[in-house]
């Protein structure tokens, strides 16, 4: 049996929590266990109770980092990378070492080269990049050394999208071994909303009230302003629409005040935090769903929340950013409306309202390129056929 460590050393990523980053990690995981592998989590951090899917796999956390400044933490991390590596070596040997691109960790490509095992590299965003812009980001030089470090010593790496695969390619050591593989989507899991949908969908009249809804972590980048905006609009012409956003962040209160002073609280739904298995049933309750990214010079985002609409077999509405006109396909299974402009949306959203037989078939649509292109399991089989395509697996996939 193929053994793999699967290494997470990102302290912001909670593995068994509900962030999207969650979902990813677990259900690779899946995937890889469903083919017959034995998978070993290292992990920074849990988050949660242990999914019952994942309950026989084995589990090493990589121990607390100080609650101090940034700074602090950051030389915490860097200095725990031998200490994981022993901590691979006392578990091993593995076959592959998959691990998710985090700020300060080499240990997992470390391991593998010096070991030579496979290492693949999962990166999910420019993180020097986007930690300069959103947050704070101490001991640059490091962070760059350590990317230089992992983009050098990985066998492959897979991009989640071909934004990230652009900004890959700037590093020279990374060029002709970088492969472009999105999120997924646990089909059977969305299969019963898929169903409600349709029903629910097909029993739609001209005086029923519609739900538009939104999935995930409320962060600016997620462009909730455009949204609320173009709900605002269809509320001012009369349209019976309500809103559902499933999930939670630091957006909430000002999203929370600003439909407030609109008065219209009444008509929306905020559900806050969401377990993973828990957001089928409410995407079973969205009649629209909407991707409202604003514009942004680099998009690189591998949007987790459109594979689950459309798996949900929702009609899907997202902003024409990067290459999102490459994942929905706009008057097919779904429509692409330009960023931040709510009146756009809003005239899409309320054509679709007056058009229920084309609201029904976007929806058929959706379910059907979710099961044709975006399981996880087809993920986790690009993922594998990569692997083995470095030469270094000792045992086939």
């Amino acid at each position: 049996m193929m053994r793999v460590a699967y290494v997470c050393a990102d302290p912001g990523i909670p593995v068994f929590g509900t962030k999207g980053a969650s979902v990813h990690v677990q259900e690779v995981i899946k995937g890889m266990l469903q083919r017959g592998l034995e998978v070993t989590l290292f992990a920074q951090r849990l988050g949660g109770d242990v999914p019952e899917a994942l309950k026989n796999i084995k589990i090493h956390t990589l121990g607390d980092l100080p609650k101090d400044s940034g700074e602090v933490r950051a030389r915490a991390a860097l200095a725990a990378n031998p200490k994981v590596e022993a901590m691979l070596e006392a578990e091993g040997p593995f076959d592959l070492v998959y691990e998710r691109y985090s700020l300060w960790s080499n240990a997992g490509m470390n391991f593998a080269r010096k070991h030579g095992c496979a290492g693949v590299l999962e990166v999910n965003a420019p993180l020097i990049e986007e930690q300069k812009k959103h947050r704070e980001l101490p001991l640059e030089a490091e962070a760059q050394a350590v990317a230089e470090s992992v983009f050098a010593n990985a066998d492959a790496m897979i991009a989640v999208s071909p934004g990230v695969k652009q900004y890959l390619e700037t590093f020279e050591k990374a060029r002709g071994r970088v492969y472009v593989v999105a999120n997924g989507v646990a089909l059977d899991r969305f299969a019963p909303a898929a169903a409600r949908n349709m029903e629910r969908l097909q029993s739609l009249t001209a005086e029923s009230e519609v739900t538009v809804g939104f999935l995930g972590t409320l962060k600016p980048w997620h462009g909730l302003a455009t949204l609320v905006e173009a709900w605002t609009l269809l509320r001012q012409n009369r349209q019976n629409v309500r809103l559902l956003i499933v999930g939670d962040g630091p957006e909430y209160e000002s999203i929370h005040n600003s439909i407030a002073e609109r008065g219209l609280l009444d008509f929306v739904t905020f559900t806050g935090a969401v377990q993973p298995d828990n957001v089928p049933d409410w995407l079973g309750q969205m009649d629209i769903a909407v991707a409202p990214y604003p514009h942004m010079e680099h998009f690189y985002f591998s949007p987790l929340k459109i594979y689950e609409y459309m798996a949900a077999g929702i009609p899907v509405v997202a902003t024409r950013v990067g290459h999102l006109e490459n994942v929905v396909a706009h008057g097919h299974n779904g429509m692409l409306v330009e960023a931040e402009s709510p009146q756009q949306m809003a005239d899409c959203i309320d054509g679709l309202i007056r058009n229920l037989a084309e609201l029904l078939r976007l929806g058929r649509a959706a379910r059907q390129t979710a099961e044709q292109e975006h399981s996880w399991l087809s993920v986790v089989d690009r993922i594998l056929k990569i692997a083995a395509g470095t030469g270094r697996l000792k045992e086939t996939v």
